[in-house]
């Protein structure tokens, strides 16, 4: 348990998705008062067809769920991956495996988990209920402001607090009480993320699917194709098959808004496929219906706090990442993390306006080079036929057939020597090693300062009494 903070606060969290559930985890670890607002009611979270497809958790933010306790939890609705298979997109090639090495999860305390983004939501809610944050399902926000904090519902209602979160996601309303804009909204888009499941007993069923179900070890499948990529693995907690698409836009009279709830075309999503391993085109067959997100590379927003300092965003609101990101649940754990880890050491109300810019200053450097290194991912998957995708996949043969992992070198080994540096980053520690280099001396400076003042005036106070009786 981390340590509890001195002084206790009310925190409203705006949004109850992973980040923002995993923020109030957090705070409650160290002894705040939080309050999640969440639009979903409970039922219609369930329909959300996002929420039905597969997350991936790699070490960095398994290690952070771990050591909050919910390891147990977690196990139970996940699989443990430890490969990676490579395959050319549009004919089902096999270009080689890596295996994680072990030392690497070894030293980053973490696993890479494949598991259902729904089953991931359900582990951290309970975890935050029982925590003692209260969530309040089915609460749509009209406006917030740090202006004497305070979020005025759809119903009327306005709640106040000491902090406002904004984990409300990439189009969210704090964002643009911040920004003044929102920032995902106003960006073009490079292609179209599609999200599905398979069932795996309709898999299993068919002998060109069913090795997938039978591997030697828990792998995830990688297709690489010409402005086209593909994501698959088996998930825990249902016997399903995660799949996830990156395709290009569609024609400019064809509509390609983001469609969350369902509602699409199955066959909108098969023809967008193109050429591809049949493999791929017999899943998206028996697939069920599809999420569709527009995928976007977004520029470093550069205020994350509000002009009060009582207002900050984090997760997709503050650092969106191109949709289906490895890293993207994970990017909002870690920010939930080291928000709490800076406020375990409230003491007074002056604190939190550094401490909330403290948490900007401590996250943007490297939330912007994981939204780079997942940009740099995208392209690497995606990569246009030529000479330099004809160079990736002739190294990554040559690795194959000598043995090696598929990432052992040239620009394959360069992409696994990024993940592993990402994979390395420990949130807390971050968190304190700011407390120790700079927070205790600003607070060492300003009791200083406090105290030179209280001997000035005590001198003055004095003087004046020596000239009264005088």
């Amino acid at each position: 348990m981390s340590g509890k903070a001195e002084l206790s606060i009310k925190f409203i969290v705006v949004g109850g998705g992973i980040a923002g559930l995993a923020c109030a985890i957090a705070l409650r670890r160290v002894g705040h008062c939080v309050v999640v607002l969440e639009q979903y009611s409970d039922p219609d979270i369930s329909k959300v067809k996002m929420l039905h497809g597969g997350i991936r958790l790699p070490p960095n933010v398994s290690k952070v769920l771990f050591h909050w306790g919910l390891e147990r939890a977690l196990r139970k609705v996940s699989i443990t991956s430890s490969a990676m298979e490579v395959e050319i997109y549009e004919t089902g090639e096999f270009i080689g495996t890596h295996w994680w090495e072990e030392e690497v999860l070894r030293e980053t305390g973490g696993d890479f988990l494949f598991l259902h983004h729904v089953g991931l939501r359900q582990v951290l809610y309970d975890a935050a209920i029982a925590a003692g944050a209260e969530v309040r399902a089915g609460t749509s926000v009209a406006s917030v402001s740090g202006d004497g904090p305070h979020v005025k519902l759809t119903t009327g209602e306005t709640l106040l607090a000491d902090v406002i979160v904004g984990a409300d996601g990439r189009s969210s309303i704090v964002q643009r009480a911040i920004v003044g804009k929102d920032v995902f909204d106003a960006a073009p888009y490079q292609s179209l993320f599609y999200n599905t499941t398979v069932p795996g007993a309709l898999m299993r069923a068919d002998p060109q699917l069913a090795p997938f179900f039978k591997q030697s070890a828990e792998s995830m499948f990688v297709w690489l194709g010409n402005n086209r990529s593909a994501v698959g693995y088996r998930m825990g907690g249902k016997d399903e098959f995660a799949l996830h698409l990156w395709v290009p836009a569609r024609q400019k009279e064809q509509s390609d808004d983001d469609c969350w709830g369902g509602g699409l075309d199955l066959k909108e999503m098969r023809r967008q496929l193109g050429e591809c391993d049949p493999r791929l085109l017999k899943m998206a067959k028996l697939a069920a219906t599809p999420a569709r997100v527009q995928v976007k590379m977004i520029a470093p927003i550069e205020d994350w706090v509000d002009e009060h300092g009582r207002m900050v965003m984090m997760g997709e609101a503050a650092h969106p990442l191109p949709a289906g990101s490895l890293q993207g649940g994970a990017m909002g754990v870690e920010d939930a993390a080291v928000l709490a880890k800076l406020f375990s050491h409230l003491q007074n109300r002056d604190q939190i306006s550094t401490f909330l810019h403290a948490f900007q200053d401590l996250r943007e450097d490297r939330c912007a080079s994981v939204v780079h290194a997942e940009q740099c991912n995208l392209y690497f998957q995606m990569m246009p036929a030529g000479p330099q995708q004809e160079q990736r996949d002739q190294e990554m043969r040559a690795k194959t057939a000598q043995g090696e992992s598929v990432f052992g070198g040239g620009e394959a080994s360069e992409q696994w020597e990024q993940l592993k540096h990402l994979w390395g980053y420990d949130a807390e520690d971050e968190a304190d090693d700011w407390w120790v280099k700079w927070g205790l001396l600003r607070e060492r400076a300003k009791q200083r300062s406090l105290d030179m003042e209280a001997e000035m005036k005590a001198t003055r106070l004095g003087s004046l009494g020596l000239r009264a009786s005088s």
